[in-house]
């Protein structure tokens, strides 16, 4: 019965291991675009009118900034994770060709979501961040770029990546 478990504990183990190592390899696929040197400016206002400027609240705490869309099927997945990480961590998300700010914000409202959001109909802030896969999650902190992931993120992942760039 021992071995058994051991041997379980070391398959599991494997198995964990290769996950890791394949959706780190995807996501540095997936960034090749990301400007990771230099951090394009994010300036816009949200959904209540207010100016939120990216890099200057990065200056006070880590930022998550979440490109998403309301057709994203990921997105239905991740969009939990981030608004649960929006009561203790700043969160700017922009919505790309997703419709007028109407529609996001009726959207917004039927799923509960709180996050700031910056919704950009024609995807020109997707285009200047070098977005082709959503959803894409950036951690900046100091006016820098300091981790990018796209595709289904976990919370545990999304704090760790938090958590090591304070």
């Amino acid at each position: 019965m021992k071995t058994k478990a051991l041997r379980w504990a070391r398959e599991l183990s494997l198995y964990l291991l290769l996950a890791i190592v394949i959706t780190t390899a995807v996501d540095i696929y997936r960034s090749q675009n990301v400007p990771m040197d230099n951090t394009p400016e994010l300036v816009g206002y949200d959904q209540n009118g207010e100016m939120v400027d990216v890099v200057a609240i990065s200056y006070e705490s880590p930022v998550v900034v979440y490109f998403w869309a309301t057709w994203c099927s990921v997105c239905r997945f991740v969009s939990p994770t981030v608004d649960w990480v929006s009561q203790y961590y700043p969160v700017v998300a922009v919505s790309g060709a997703s419709g007028s700010t109407a529609r996001v914000d009726a959207f917004k409202a039927a799923k509960g979501y709180q996050y700031t959001n910056i919704n950009d109909e024609e995807s020109l802030l997707f285009r200047q961040w070098g977005i082709t896969v959503t959803p894409t999650i950036f951690i900046v902190k100091d006016g820098t770029i300091q981790s990018v992931t796209t595709g289904i993120t976990t919370p545990p992942g999304l704090l760790a990546r938090l958590w090591l760039n304070q």
